[in-house]
């Protein structure tokens, strides 16, 4: 059965959180410090949770968690170094952290970057949207399990309906590279590895859902020319646009963080705060079948594991 609740994609993060206590739940918000990640990281601060910001720009963590707390009146805001493309970063973060974990968010990105690769070989979008993402899920692992009902949300993107993974050449070795098919291929990795990870870690009580945000103007646009966003003001292949505000874009990401209407729910794909229903050729929304096929969410697992495993560029040809 389709999830359906009654928010929209006019809702914000504080409407669907209105009457959830999170006092005493633990959370992390990877990329919190800037567009939607802090949106997310003020919400749940807002109803009691204990919100790390996991965030490259240390500085600029500190600048921002000092302001959740001064407009949510919640201390427990604190900010810890993460950068997703190096996996010492990953494994350092992994380290610092004791105890059980509620949410985990894995909200930090790069969209259509120029080809870049991190120090292991693998391209620069994929590394840091899902390889880190995956590893620090991973490694994360025991601490959700002993949370008891943890959550993980996943942020996607309609982009992946660009694009599937391209196991014969993951990172681009081979084919020419597109920045815009990279990104559409690592947010069709988010999404197959919630759908994994929910038949995996289903026993230890977490559960995984991807979601598309929505349209949101924030420093994830900065490779993207004004000429394109021109062009998706305007409307190309789907119609125009809907641009929302950063707390209408952080609304999907609470909503699957701390909602009673998802209790339970994972391996599934939201969008304006409700399960998306399937993509219509021509139409940016919903969801893609390849994002959702569970033989691709295994091989990826597999291939993650390993690519996790030996720091190492792995194709699957």
């Amino acid at each position: 059965m389709r999830i359906t609740t009654p928010f929209d994609a006019t809702s914000t993060a504080d409407d669907v959180l209105r009457g959830v206590d999170l006092t005493g739940k633990r959370a992390i918000v990877t990329g919190g410090a800037s567009g939607i990640g802090v949106e997310t990281a003020r919400a749940l601060a807002r109803v009691g949770a204990d919100v790390t910001l996991a965030v490259r720009d240390t500085t600029a963590g500190d600048r921002v968690a000092a302001d959740i707390i001064r407009t949510t009146k919640n201390p427990r805001v604190a900010v810890s170094p993460l950068d997703l493309s190096m996996r010492n970063s990953v494994n350092a973060f992994v380290k610092r952290w004791t105890g059980p974990l509620h949410i985990l968010v894995n909200n930090a990105g790069v969209m259509a970057s120029p080809l870049a690769r991190t120090a292991e070989g693998w391209e620069m979008q994929f590394g840091t949207n899902h390889v880190g993402h995956f590893a620090l899920s991973l490694g994360l692992k025991r601490a959700l399990a002993a949370a008891g009902g943890a959550r993980v949300v996943s942020v996607s993107s309609s982009a992946h309906l660009r694009a599937g993974v391209d196991f014969c050449d993951i990172h681009f070795e081979r084919r020419a590279y597109d920045p815009w098919i990279a990104y559409g291929q690592s947010k069709s990795a988010n999404v197959l590895f919630a759908v994994a990870a929910t038949q995996k870690w289903s026993d230890y009580g977490v559960t995984t859902n991807a979601l598309m945000p929505g349209a949101i103007q924030t420093a994830l646009q900065r490779h993207v020319s004004e000429e394109e966003l021109d062009r998706l003001r305007a409307g190309m292949g789907g119609g125009a646009v809907a641009w929302k505000t950063p707390e209408q874009g952080a609304a999907t990401s609470t909503l699957l963080a701390a909602s009673a209407f998802v209790e339970g729910i994972g391996g599934r794909y939201f969008e304006d705060c409700n399960e998306a229903e399937a993509n219509q050729p021509g139409t940016r929304r919903g969801v893609a079948a390849h994002a959702l096929d569970p033989e691709a969410a295994e091989r990826l697992w597999d291939i993650s594991l390993e690519t996790v495993w030996s720091g190492a560029t792995v194709n699957a040809a």
